[in-house]
């Protein structure tokens, strides 16, 4: 089993570029399935999330291939099935979002639940009802999902919660659908923004991605296009935490500073001096870090779910007390067990983390029972007095390219062995 060696204690410094968004790639990678023509998917992270929707599309019939690095060559022309099988589905929760396209391209699909990181209940109802809406006939049976539409057509759809996966899903499936869709209470995250943009790209007609509402009009062809995916926020957040934590002076290149306002405003309060100009952050912490009072993780523009366990980490060491409460998942404190091996204090109670700084944590060994918990431990680890082995790293693979090599750019002592 391989494990990451962190020996902590040395301030970051240096220069990173970020990666693409692993959660804008997966959704514009299924939305190559509507096109006619080939695509080529530019700033493409090499994630195992990645891997699993390329064998997903080749599963379809249509090639995919990585024949440069950073880009992904899709051409959907040859698709002849509709079926994913319930191996691949349970690699990564992502896999849902393939079924708006599946169904909107062949008029039938087969899949099972999806899988990925256990972050307590996130059903899919959303999903199926909107595509109930659309005309779709969806059989659920023995875990499975049995859909047929001859035609999707297009109508008003207003979710119960602004889910970012159903937003994408409805997106999909109304690109090519018959009539207008408008999906109220939609989500409103940047990786939305992205998909429009693809969409658009194509031959799409989508717009107010971005805002609760999106209005898609539906398109009989679709054809093919390049596009490059924006950078990943949760990534930066990664680094900016590391950053609080540690101490040093690292800048980030090819960013979107725009899209971590709630990020840098939490880690200013702890002490991190964070300027950005253009598609450029410098984070530079010098002074011990502070609390960060009380931070509610909320859809987008709040503060994001992804970062709470990132935070969490810096926030080990703040002086005073910084209170979390959790308002999307249920179960997304599963890294707080290993930061108490690590000699972190914290106390939960429900949805509510509350988190007193330490003065010093001490490495160990962990496990990594979640993506962004597990990047949370080895943020921890950077700090650490004496040596992090880090494990379950097939967790941290799924959403971060060479993240040990990143962190070593950057003078962290750290191995994968």
């Amino acid at each position: 089993m391989s494990a990451i060696y962190i020996t902590g204690g040395k301030p970051l410094s240096g220069s990173v570029r970020v990666q693409g968004a692993k959660n804008s790639v997966l959704p514009i990678l299924a939305a190559t399935l509507l096109s006619g023509g080939p695509c080529v998917i530019r700033n493409c992270p090499d994630l195992l999330d990645v891997d699993t929707s390329v064998r997903i599309l080749r599963r379809l019939g249509c090639r995919a291939d990585r024949e440069e690095p950073g880009a992904v060559s899709v051409n959907a022309a040859g698709m002849d099935r509709f079926e994913i099988p319930e191996t691949l589905m349970r690699e990564m929760r992502s896999s849902v979002v393939f079924l708006g396209a599946i169904l909107s391209r062949a008029g039938e699909a087969v899949l099972s639940y999806p899988g990925g990181c256990d972050l307590g209940p996130r059903p899919i109802d959303l999903h199926i009802a909107a595509l109930r809406q659309m005309g779709a006939e969806i059989r659920e049976e023995g875990g499975f999902l049995y859909c047929k539409a001859q035609r999707l057509t297009g109508c008003d759809i207003h979710l119960g919660t602004p889910s970012v996966g159903a937003t994408e899903n409805v997106m999909l499936a109304a690109a090519r659908a018959r009539g207008t869709t408008r999906i109220y209470n939609a989500a409103r995250e940047p990786e939305i923004e992205d998909l429009q943009n693809f969409l658009n790209a194509i031959g799409g007609r989508v717009a107010g991605a971005g805002s609760s509402t999106v209005t898609v009009e539906g398109a009989r062809h679709l054809g093919g296009a390049e596009h490059a995916v924006i950078a990943d926020r949760i990534v930066a957040a990664t680094l900016l935490a590391a950053v609080t934590l540690t101490g040093g002076d690292v800048r980030l290149t090819g960013a979107r500073p725009g899209d971590l306002d709630t990020v840098i405003s939490v880690l200013a309060k702890a002490g991190c001096g964070i300027t950005s100009g253009g598609t450029e952050i410098r984070a530079k912490r010098d002074r011990a870090p502070r609390s960060m009072g009380r931070i509610c993780t909320m859809p987008h523009p709040g503060f994001p779910t992804d970062a709470q366990a990132l935070v969490m980490a810096a926030a080990c060491r703040a002086e005073g007390v910084t209170m979390f409460s959790e308002r999307i998942f249920e179960s997304r404190y599963g890294h707080v067990g290993e930061l108490l091996r690590m000699g972190a204090d914290i106390q939960v109670e429900g949805r509510v983390a509350v988190v007193r700084g330490v003065a010093k944590l001490y490495g160990t060994r962990v496990c990594a029972t979640d993506l962004r918990g597990g990047a949370a431990l080895a943020v921890a680890g950077l700090a650490a007095e004496g040596e992090t082995v880090l494990s379950g790293l097939t967790h941290i693979d799924r959403g971060y390219e060479r993240f040990e090599d990143t962190l070593k750019t950057l003078g962290a002592d750290v191995k994968r062995m």
